[in-house]
């Protein structure tokens, strides 16, 4: 029927959410054409799909947040690190569309240089965003510090205040910065006061309410579709069919970010406890991690199977596994260490969907109690649950794009 271009940023947690909406595009009749990091490209096409990789000078600039010691020093970092990106996007994103020819595009969130680019093509087009967006509110905190939602005059007073700040540090700065790389290239800019979030004429926000904090207005393009979850095909493995304890999954970043010392804390707080520990470290070393008795520590493994006998997941906060174990009723303990994360830890605990810790007071004991605590949230994660199921996920993602291509009715 159509042809759709799917361009994401390098890295696996924004590929692996778009794959549910990639298998719903083809099982309709459409085809759609994958431009996305090269590890990746290989495992895309064994899935059947036409897949190929972005620059590779886009892949070269590599994400060192982590490198910061404050929070605004990581954002600033990422900031640096996108508009780098950005630069070679925009050529790339043109070959492909010279060379595939789409009839609609669907642009990664944190790729700038491809959003900008799209933002003045013909095509029609839409982004994705697979984590909390920056997006004023009257009802949602200023973004960044995963601030508690404000009650009463202070609050709002705190509100008003930092808001600007943080749109300044999230939207001013960076796009004054990308409209000089489009001058460059003798591109229009985008226009002032744009938020880099809505820029498209549809949004496919990969989450619902209430993870998402509930707001009485939201931008006419948003569409909350819920998490798309998706691991890599894998079989369950053997030993799991023999736990009978309590299972806790322990994750971390699948882009380096120096979170390794979650899973040693995490391992050492639960060694004597009557639980079996499954880490997963796939941007970091395993070697060296003393691993107790009931502790399993793996580079990678498919979490959908470990979630099916969770009772908690302790987590970075990236919003793809948390979003993945809610979705799956279990609720979480989340340890943010920078990006969006510290957003996603207060989501989940204004939603009573589980604990968070703030990574300077991590110890054994302060993340066991957190862990227990998060463990009697259960029933606040299965609602959460609820809510991402009814938001339709890779299904309503598909009709809004459908939709946007003039199929089935008009572009919402």
């Amino acid at each position: 029927m159509s042809r759709v271009l799917l361009y994401t940023s390098p890295a696996r947690g924004h590929l692996y959410p778009m794959v549910p909406i990639v298998k719903e595009l083809e099982r309709r009749g459409h085809e759609v054409s994958i431009r996305t990091l090269s590890s990746q490209v290989s495992l895309m096409r064994d899935l059947g799909f036409d897949a190929s990789p972005v620059c590779e000078r886009i892949e070269r600039v590599q994400l060192e947040d982590y490198r910061a010691r404050s929070l605004v020093g990581k954002g600033r970092r990422a900031i640096e690190t996108f508009l780098a990106r950005a630069k070679h996007e925009i050529g790339d994103l043109r070959e492909a569309i010279q060379t595939e020819r789409p009839d609609a595009l669907l642009v990664d969130c944190m790729t700038w240089g491809a959003l900008a680019l799209a933002h003045q093509s013909s095509v029609p087009w839409a982004e994705f965003v697979p984590y909390p967006v920056s997006l004023p509110s009257r009802e949602a905190p200023p973004y960044g510090p995963g601030l508690r939602p404000a009650h009463g005059p202070l609050g709002r007073l705190r509100d008003r205040a930092l808001q600007p700040i943080s749109s300044a540090m999230f939207n001013g700065a960076a796009l004054s910065r990308l409209n000089t790389l489009l001058a460059r290239d003798q591109l229009p800019a985008v226009p002032p006061g744009s938020n880099i979030f809505t820029l498209a004429p549809l949004v496919l926000y990969l989450t619902a309410e209430p993870f998402e904090y509930p707001r009485s207005a939201w931008p006419s393009c948003i569409r909350m579709i819920g998490p798309c979850a998706w691991d890599p095909p894998a079989e369950s493995p053997p030993w799991l069919d023999d736990v009978k304890r309590p299972l806790i999954l322990i994750s971390t970043s699948s882009e380096h970010q120096n979170d390794r010392r979650l899973v040693t804390t995490a391992l050492e707080a639960f060694a004597n406890e009557p639980v079996e520990l499954v880490a997963t470290l796939p941007a970091s070393q395993t070697a060296g991690i003393d691993v107790p008795a009931n502790a399993r520590v793996e580079q990678f493994m498919s979490h959908a199977s470990l979630l099916e006998k969770a009772a908690c997941a302790i987590t970075h906060g990236g919003a793809g596994i948390t979003q993945k174990a809610l979705a799956a009723g279990v609720p979480v303990c989340v340890v943010p260490f920078g990006r969006d994360q510290y957003e996603v830890a207060r989501r989940v605990e204004v939603a009573d969907a589980g604990t968070r810790l703030v990574p300077w007071r991590l110890t054994p004991s302060r993340l066991r109690a957190k862990v227990k605590e998060a463990i009697a949230k259960r029933s606040g994660a299965l609602i959460v649950a609820k809510a991402f199921a009814e938001a339709g996920g890779a299904s309503a993602g598909v009709d809004a794009l459908e939709r946007l291509m003039g199929i089935d009715g008009d572009c919402a």
